[in-house]
């Protein structure tokens, strides 16, 4: 049995549930122990570190000349691509560029009250690290993730942007991630991956500069690597496996449901899909076109797997429970297959992003609709948010108060300080009394 279709509410329904929700991505003692080394040890021996272990699991040719990516690099990438590609990734960029730029915060000065000066400035960090996994040695450029990460950086107006990614065993990089870091706006690429780029990237290295915030995706070592930086510099989060919820009504098409299920069950063993209706008719159409759709699969072992362990169609009363469902689950990637979906997103409380309608599966959002692809993972979008130019910028208030106001308000001030036990903070105000 590839997944199974449950009653839901029922006891064999919430024991599936529970074990979907449950799954996280465990971190071994053994593997916490070595990302933790290899933190120690960039920061100690900077790239001498860097490029000993760049050698030993990359590319044994890359040498300290070569670890940057050279504007001549970029050029040839530019060249050696094909001119569709360019067309794809400038549809893509320009249409994420739209959608990020509504995102910008700004700065903000109020006179509440008489005498007081209150507001906050909004300001870019100055560095931020962009992570690209290395994609089976370069074969599979995840050009995407450049996108994503580095234009809300460069929208927020971050001053340098760095990027790492595993050199291929040759010592170069993909020419399709190099053109996408162009387009993108990345000052400088680095030919380094896993928990060492994370370590150079927190803490600088003599080549590679130290960042203020460290995004983007990657394996066990990474997630551990990022974990462990940060407080040291910011992070977009500690993603676990993908995963996907879909809605769907009696309106819907069980083919294009179960493409979509299969779309994120290919990812990883640990990804989880789920599809969510009221109708028995639908849910025994989409596991039928499950069945169908898997053998042609080049990835069907891994679906198969993800499937079997974290799948699962529950069949609901209606449409409330099922929205309901999945606001408990709070999905990485919700899609509403299901007529009029904007009247039912008042509904919705908890999910990374949305896709509404019978033709907006989850890969426009991967590639080219505007919104981040970077999403909150493992129930987590009942807390946090998707990468966004927020994760680039910090913000300080703002505070005057003119002698009046401060006398206006000195009685509180000291009552609440002296209710602490903080004497000192209470003699700061009683200072300025004595006038």
């Amino acid at each position: 049995m590839i997944m199974k279709i449950y009653a839901f509410p029922s006891a064999d329904a919430q024991h599936q549930l529970l074990t979907i929700t449950r799954r996280v991505q465990s971190f071994s003692l053994e593997d916490q122990q070595t990302v933790a080394d290899i933190i120690e040890d960039i920061r100690t021996h900077g790239d001498s570190a860097l490029l000993r272990y760049a050698n030993r699991f990359d590319s044994p040719k890359l040498d300290l000349a070569s670890l940057q990516a050279t504007d001549q690099e970029f050029e040839d990438a530019e060249q050696s691509v094909h001119s569709d590609f360019l067309k794809s990734l400038e549809r893509a960029a320009s249409q994420i560029e739209l959608f990020h730029r509504h995102q910008s915060p700004k700065s903000w000065i109020d006179t509440p009250r008489p005498g007081t000066l209150l507001g906050q400035i909004v300001n870019p960090v100055s560095t931020a690290g962009i992570y690209v996994p290395g994609g089976k040695s370069g074969k599979t450029p995840l050009v995407s993730t450049v996108l994503m990460c580095a234009i809300p950086a460069k929208i927020a107006g971050v001053s340098h942007i760095a990027m790492t990614t595993p050199a291929t065993p040759d010592g170069t990089i993909n020419p399709h991630l190099l053109a996408a870091a162009k387009r993108a706006g990345v000052d400088a690429v680095y030919k380094v991956g896993s928990a060492w780029a994370i370590a150079a990237l927190a803490y600088g290295t003599q080549a590679i500069p130290r960042c203020d915030v460290i995004v983007g995706p990657g394996n066990i070592y990474v997630t551990i690597a990022k974990k462990m930086v940060a407080g040291t510099v910011g992070i977009d989060m500690v993603a676990g496996p993908s995963e996907i919820l879909i809605i769907a009504d009696k309106t819907s098409h069980p083919d294009y449901v179960a493409a979509d299920l299969l779309s994120q069950a290919e990812h990883d063993p640990m990804a989880s899909a789920i599809l969510v209706t009221p109708s028995s008719d639908v849910a025994e159409q989409t596991l039928k076109s499950v069945y169908d759709q898997l053998p042609s699969l080049e990835r069907q072992d891994i679906a198969r797997q993800s499937l079997e362990r974290y799948g699962a169609i529950f069949v609901v009363q209606d449409m409330s429970a099922a929205f309901e469902l999945a606001n408990a689950i709070a999905p990485e990637h919700l899609e509403l297959h299901i007529e009029s979906p904007l009247e039912h997103i008042g509904m919705i409380r908890n999910a990374g992003a949305v896709f509404m309608g019978n033709f907006t599966p989850e890969p426009v959002g991967d590639y080219i609709a505007g919104p981040n692809h970077v999403l909150p993972t493992a129930g987590t979008a009942r807390f946090s948010s998707a990468l966004s130019v927020d994760h680039f910028i910090k913000k300080t208030s703002l505070i005057h108060y003119s002698e009046e106001a401060f006398r206006n308000e000195a009685p509180d001030i000291l009552r609440l300080a002296n209710i602490e036990g903080l004497g000192a903070h209470a003699g700061s105000v009683s200072a300025r009394l004595k006038k």
